[in-house]
């Protein structure tokens, strides 16, 4: 059986997308969904979403990881398949949808520009390495590591990034690294990433544009609660409020767009 797809991007971060409303694509075979992520010899993507019904939500994003793997929540994931909800009529211009760190708010602003709200964040719950900013932990749907880095066109982000994700304190449960270049005058502030799952430097990150600019603000290092991104595909906005050490009403915005769509064949249930 022939199963139809759509490809998304969001600011580079890209994704195939399929309406599985009929519950027929077989999610459990990773094998199969790397098969489809995999850029030589598949369709080539950073990750794997389907749209499922929801008898409560609009619906139910179920996100996969470019190696088959069911990983957290991913941010620009989150844009792209609201705007693949509208097309698909489930949605007008906002939407309620159930992911896998829970209900999140999305809406679109035009025809190529949306944004989703993420969960709130309590930076008292981690024992951060290094308040002044030199690397600092959190998990906002899915762990990420920032660390304050210079002259970062020059980085290795590929090998730097793999060394601190498979070393002793990562390991076992993964990290997204996150090298962020900063002048406390800056109004863009440039990040590259190395996002666990896809193993490599992707074009850009949105759990990740979120991590750095809560982090930027909780350092003190800028005091906006608007800040923008800048990363290899794009520019991405992140706004919230802060009250002492908890970021809530946090929304990731950005530019999103369909690249194409066409059949593979399908892993069926059954």
């Amino acid at each position: 059986m022939k199963i139809q797809f759509y490809k998304y991007q969001g600011t580079g971060n890209d994704f195939v997308m399929v309406d599985n409303r009929g519950g027929n694509f077989n999610y459990n075979n990773a094998e199969f969904i790397s098969s489809i992520c995999d850029r030589r010899y598949g369709i080539g993507c950073d990750g794997l979403i389907l749209i499922e019904d929801n008898n409560d939500l609009d619906f139910t994003m179920k996100y996969f990881n470019s190696d088959g793997s069911e990983l957290g929540m991913c941010g620009n994931g989150a844009r792209c398949v609201t705007q693949f909800a509208k097309k698909l009529g489930i949605i007008n211009n906002s939407a309620i949808f159930q992911a896998s760190d829970g209900a999140h708010h999305a809406e679109i602003i035009d025809n190529n520009y949306v944004r989703v709200k993420m969960n709130d964040i309590d930076m008292s719950s981690y024992d951060l390495i290094d308040k002044n900013f030199d690397n600092i932990y959190l998990d906002n749907g899915s762990p990420h590591l920032v660390i304050n880095s210079n002259d970062i066109d020059k980085i290795d982000v590929f090998n730097e990034g793999r060394k601190i994700r498979y070393g002793d304190i990562y390991k076992h449960e993964g990290v997204n690294i996150n090298f962020v270049e900063f002048t406390p005058d800056s109004s863009l502030f440039k990040v590259r990433t190395y996002e666990r799952g896809v193993e490599d430097e992707t074009l850009s990150c949105g759990t990740g544009a979120i991590a750095v600019a809560v982090v930027l603000n909780y350092s003190n290092i800028i005091n906006k609660e608007e800040i923008k991104i800048s990363m290899k595909g794009g520019n991405l906005k992140v706004s919230f409020s802060r009250v002492g050490d908890n970021f809530s009403n946090i929304w990731l915005s950005g530019a999103v767009s369909e690249i194409y769509k066409g059949e593979i064949n399908g892993d069926i249930k059954g």
